[in-house]
């Protein structure tokens, strides 16, 4: 239970006394189950635990109130996130985001990170907004109106889904948006991060890793991956998993 009400949660593997916590932060239609079993596989391999959970207004946490404002990210970087860090004791927590997911991390780590903060790992993370973001966005919204989306997604989210779906698609389909941008973060941010995309991004291109990679004032490592849209750890499990452990153990941090 948060401030701000109750979020659903899953810990994995050791408890944070004994171990770096891995913490998902799931893209703008996430929920946990929709991380499928990539949280238990990084965390058996690099041996440290785990924490997932939804953020509010997906899967089973508690609603939120519509429309969410264009803030929506950088609201979640400095209320909910370094407090369900405190809530859990995390003492050494690397943050693994995955599209909003990511660039919640990235606000967090670039304004006022958690001390427990050692990295990042960032997949398909935005700083700016692209026309084929736009497109895809707006694509999503047509199926999720006309096809079977919203049916698929109420499999994760239940009475959240039209929270979720509007929450995500109405802000970043707003006009107003066009001006989001998350650079002016990126100087600040001191811990390593490591940055994936896949080559055929439908919501993205390269220029996110390049200006994510710039801007650093620590260290980043990038990947871009073949035969991969936007989704890394669902398209290239192995390879994710692989990049991330390795960096860790550059990084001297695990299990």
């Amino acid at each position: 239970m948060l401030s701000g009400g109750a979020v659903e949660t899953r810990w994995i593997g050791p408890p944070p006394d004994r171990a770096s916590t891995l913490v998902f932060l799931h893209e703008g239609l996430g929920a946990i189950g929709m991380w499928r079993d990539f949280p238990d596989r990084l965390a058996a391999r690099t041996g440290m635990g785990a924490l997932v959970y939804s953020r509010f207004g997906y899967g089973g946490s508690d609603a939120c109130a519509l429309p969410r404002p264009l803030g929506y990210m950088h609201d979640e970087a400095a209320g909910p996130l370094p407090e369900l860090l405190d809530a859990f004791a995390v003492e050494r927590a690397v943050l693994f985001g995955h599209s909003d997911g990511g660039s919640i991390a990235l606000i967090h780590a670039g304004d006022r990170p958690h001390p427990s903060l050692r990295a990042l790992a960032l997949e398909a993370a935005h700083v700016f907004v692209e026309d084929v973001s736009v497109a895809s966005i707006a694509a999503a919204k047509e199926a999720y109106e006309s096809a079977d989306l919203r049916a698929r997604l109420a499999r994760h989210h239940g009475d959240n889904v039209d929270c979720a779906f509007r929450g995500w698609n109405d802000a970043w389909l707003d006009p107003a948006f066009r001006a989001w941008n998350l650079e002016a973060f990126l100087p600040a941010i001191r811990v390593p991060a490591l940055v994936i995309q896949g080559r055929d991004d439908e919501y993205g291109t390269a220029r996110q890793v390049d200006a994510i990679a710039a801007g650093m004032g620590g260290r980043a490592e990038t990947l871009m991956l073949d035969a991969c849209g936007h989704s890394p750890h669902r398209d290239q499990p192995d390879r994710v998993i692989a990049a991330v452990a390795g960096f860790l153990e550059r990084h001297a941090i695990g299990g």
